[in-house]
């Protein structure tokens, strides 16, 4: 089903809709966005434009071209081209039910039409619409285009086929959909939030504390727990060996004390000149743009640490890179038609934006990380897969000698090309060279040893027979070819001459 999703209709082009637009364009693919506001465009773009560089830092797999953007204030003509719809009005049930029952008017009887509610019953704004069955609720979280939670759920009148669709799309766009098992207002998450937001108030309205002291209170403490544990697991844990039997029976009688107050307080004037003096002395110095980029940065930062324990969402990062190279890797498998006569030709990119200096040239660290996207590009030509990977069994670099010969600058395009130096059951020694695609000036090299390990007993084994097959024929063809002039460079200063 995903692979038919060619084109998205976005309408709505808010916060949650410019976010949805993000996700899906880098992903490959086509948005039409459609919004009555003049601002929409513009407002849309900005938040493409920031997103693009987070995107980019995010994920390690091979980057696709990027789908294309259109803007309508049509929306017959936005939602009729479309494959999938995600709506994002405000949150009121008399316009998300008018809006949905116009959508439905103009797209074709199987397309799953989604809104990004935050809390309606699906089964009240369902109601008017043409082929109901296909309305669900696809509710994402802020920025959509990083946090890969997607509440879904349907209705009294929907069909589960198109849940279990809409699920299978938003795991192809790299999220983490919960399929929340009974209608509700709120779902799970933002019920969870609320709680937390009606109590934050009530501590500002009785002087309690200020903003600032509530959001240090979760900023050092529950929330870097919460953020790859969350709630549940964290109190199972405070609970020691006897988990949370023994927590609850230690803690369950303070659930009588007067801790907290789930209703909300009334907001008043005061309340609300309270939060807002408080904020905007937290977001002092910062624009909202500034702001956004560094919660994009920290939440990359963790998503990547998470990401090499395979947990949480770092696990939901993983395995989406797993399915993009897999997804790539069917134009780069070995062929016995091949040839070999030359260094293999794998892997592509270009200089981005965010990749150079102060100088305006590509930094160190990104040459070290082309190189080793080229070296992921040689493991899956020869058949390392995830399956492979998921068996136990992986290359891992032992040493690499990097030589930077000329600069590049930004947009440029890079090829690499990739010659086999050594190989035994157990090791495997090539050379990467980086050109500019533009001249075929080269760049710079690297060359690697590479040793293939068991990662669940974390020592050497010899790589599968059919790995080393395809290795060998191609070590075969790459033994007749010049040695390259920077192997086994040594690095030292020249003894003066006399």
């Amino acid at each position: 089903m995903t692979n038919e999703i060619k084109t998205i209709a976005i309408v709505g082009a808010g916060v949650i809709g410019a976010g949805w637009a993000a996700r899906c364009l880098h992903r490959g693919i086509n948005v039409v966005v459609t919004d009555l506001s003049v601002d929409a465009e513009r407002g849309v773009r900005e938040v493409i434009a920031n997103a693009e560089v987070s995107l980019n830092n995010l994920n390690l797999a091979p980057r696709r071209e990027k789908g294309t953007l259109t803007f309508t204030t049509n929306l017959a003509e936005a939602v009729s081209q479309a494959d999938f719809v995600q709506e994002n009005a405000p949150e009121r049930e008399d316009l998300k039910r008018n809006l949905l029952a116009e959508i439905s008017k103009h797209v074709g009887d199987e397309v799953i039409i989604a809104s990004s509610s935050s809390g309606l019953l699906p089964s009240r704004i369902q109601v008017d619409c043409v082929n109901p069955e296909r309305v669900i609720i696809g509710h994402p979280f802020n920025p959509v285009y990083l946090l890969p939670l997607v509440e879904v759920l349907g209705g009294e009148l929907t069909d589960n086929k198109y849940v279990e669709q809409a699920i299978e799309f938003y795991t192809s766009i790299g999220m983490h959909p919960l399929k929340v098992r009974k209608e509700i207002e709120g779902y799970i998450s933002d019920r969870l939030q609320e709680a937390l937001w009606r109590e934050s108030l009530h501590m500002v309205a009785d002087g309690v504390a200020t903003t600032d002291e509530i959001d240090q209170a979760i900023i050092y403490g529950p929330g870097l727990r919460w953020a790859f544990m969350g709630t549940c697991l964290t109190f199972h844990l405070a609970g020691g060996e006897q988990g949370m039997r023994h927590m609850l029976e230690q803690f369950g009688p303070a659930l009588e004390l007067p801790w907290t107050k789930l209703k909300a307080p009334e907001l008043t004037d005061q309340l609300i000149d309270r939060m807002v003096q408080g904020t905007q002395e937290q977001a002092d110095g910062y624009s909202i743009r500034d702001l956004e980029k560094l919660r994009d940065n920290c939440l990359v930062s963790i998503m990547q640490s998470l990401r090499s324990y395979d947990y949480a969402s770092g696990s939901t990062l993983k395995k989406d890179e797993e399915r993009q190279y897999a997804d790539t890797s069917g134009s780069t498998s070995w062929s016995a038609s091949d040839d070999l006569s030359q260094p293999l030709e794998l892997h592509t990119d270009k200089v981005h934006p965010e990749w150079v200096d102060y100088n305006g040239h590509m930094t160190e660290s990104r040459y070290l990380q082309v190189f080793g996207d080229s070296s992921d590009a040689l493991y899956q030509y020869v058949g390392i897969d995830a399956e492979y990977h998921a068996d136990g069994n992986s290359y891992y670099t032992v040493e690499t000698h990097i030589n930077n010969i000329m600069e590049i600058n930004a947009h440029e395009p890079l090829k690499v090309t990739t010659q086999l130096l050594g190989l035994d059951n157990k090791r495997l020694h090539f050379i990467h060279n980086m050109y500019n695609a533009k001249d075929n000036s080269l760049l710079a090299t690297a060359e690697q040893m590479v040793l293939h390990v068991d990662t669940n007993a974390a020592k050497a084994c010899p790589a599968k027979p059919e790995v080393l097959s395809i290795l060998q024929k191609i070590m075969d063809a790459h033994a007749l070819l010049p040695n390259p002039e920077r192997r086994s460079r040594e690095m030292a200063v020249p003894a003066p001459k006399d």
